[in-house]
Parts: C-alpha cells; sequence; structure tokens
C-alpha cells in the first residue's frame, strides 16, 4: 500500500506543484487544500499516513493544524513545510511532537526523504536547518519536556485572527463562537502576552510565524 498524504498549502501553483511531484514517487495523495483549518477537518475524515502543512496558512496556521490532527487522528505523522531556517522555529515545531520539519527551497529534493523517514516513525529536519537547532532537538528528545505553550491553542487562533484584520465579530463567525466569547479569547490572550494594542499583537504574531510580515 502507498503513502497516504493530505497536502495543505494556501499557494494554489505550489501546492498542486507538490501534490504533482508526490504522485509520480508513487504517494497516494488523498486531498489538498489552502488552509490549517480545512486540513484538520480532511484528516479527521481521511486518516492519511502523513499531513504536509505550510507553516504559514489562513484561518489556522500549520503548527496549530499539526496538534489539532494528532488528536484527531494521532496515527497521522505531521512535516511542516517552511521558509524559515531559525532555531526560535524548528525548536518550536519539534517541541509540539510534530514529527518533519522541511524547508520549502528544499522540498523538491527532500520532501519524499522525510515523508518516508517520518512514515518509519523518525524524525526529520531540513539539512538546511541550523546546526544549532538540530543539536537543541537532539537534546530535547533525549531529556524529554518541552516549553509550556502561554496560549491556548484557541486563544492562538484567535490572535493569529486578530494579526490578519479580523474584527471581534468576525472572529466570532469564522470559529461559530458569540460575540462575547471571542471577546473574552481576546481579552485573556492580550493578558497573558501583556500586550494590549492590535499593532503590538501583530508583531508578537509576526514574530511567532503566525501571519507573515
Amino acid at each position: 500500500m502507498p503513502i497516504s498524504l493530505l497536502l495543505a498549502d494556501d499557494h494554489p501553483i505550489f501546492r498542486q506543484g507538490l501534490k504533482t511531484l508526490m504522485e509520480q514517487e508513487g504517494f497516494n495523495v488523498l486531498a489538498e487544500c489552502p488552509d490549517g483549518f480545512e486540513a484538520v477537518i480532511l484528516a479527521g475524515k481521511l486518516h492519511p499516513d502523513v499531513a504536509v502543512l505550510d507553516f504559514t496558512m489562513p484561518r489556522l496556521n500549520g503548527l496549530e493544524a499539526a496538534k489539532q490532527i494528532q488528536r484527531v487522528t494521532p496515527r497521522t505523522k505531521t512535516i511542516i513545510l517552511t521558509i524559515h531556517r531559525e532555531e526560535q522555529y524548528v525548536l518550536e515545531v519539534i517541541n509540539a511532537g510534530i514529527n518533519g520539519y522541511v524547508l520549502k527551497s528544499e522540498a523538491s529534493t527532500v520532501l519524499v526523504e522525510a515523508i518516508r523517514d517520518v512514515y518509519r516513525g523518525d524524525t526529520y529536519l531540513s539539512p538546511g536547518v541550523s546546526r544549532f537547532a538540530a543539536d537543541s532537538c537532539l537534546l530535547i528528545k533525549t531529556r524529554g519536556g518541552a516549553p509550556t505553550e502561554i496560549l491556548s491553542p484557541r486563544e492562538l487562533q484567535v490572535l493569529q485572527l486578530i494579526a490578519q484584520g479580523n474584527t471581534t465579530r468576525g472572529i466570532a463567525e469564522q470559529l461559530k463562537l458569540t460575540v462575547k466569547t471571542a471577546e473574552s479569547y481576546r481579552t485573556a490572550l492580550m493578558g497573558k502576552l501583556d500586550i494590549h494594542e492590535v499593532t503590538g499583537l501583530v508583531r508578537y504574531a509576526v514574530r511567532r510565524g503566525l501571519v507573515k510580515p
């Protein structure tokens, strides 16, 4: 049986090229989609062997989508595709229990290997990732444990939507919440981060890779 895949990336040309490449390599692409929110839904329905997720996507970024996919279909392995090679991003992904980290600039040459490695149960880091990050990830795996996330998954989702320019009412509609509940999440995340202006939240979201600069 070929390894089954779910592909999520908000750039249709890149996503289609990726799909073509994966099918040429003998993988079974079950579905592809443009955002993390849809990826979670599709993963829950299709249970792919591996989900390949762009780090920065609308509605729900790849990191948070991967965390949710791990909950709805634990057998599915997850790989993050990204332009970021800095250790802060790599460590955040590996700390979250995600199985692979592949730089987009290297995807055409290493993604096939990454998929096969994580399918076997290994962790894969793109060759272009800094040596410091790779060593730190090895130390984390050896010692176990990870830093605690300040924000809850829902708060991170609200933060991303704020940074994308959505109003509280717009956030409530997208997440199917009441306006009051959406406002509560907004207030809570501002308190936890001690950031009380939208411009500050946007800068924080950019640093976290939740939205593009």
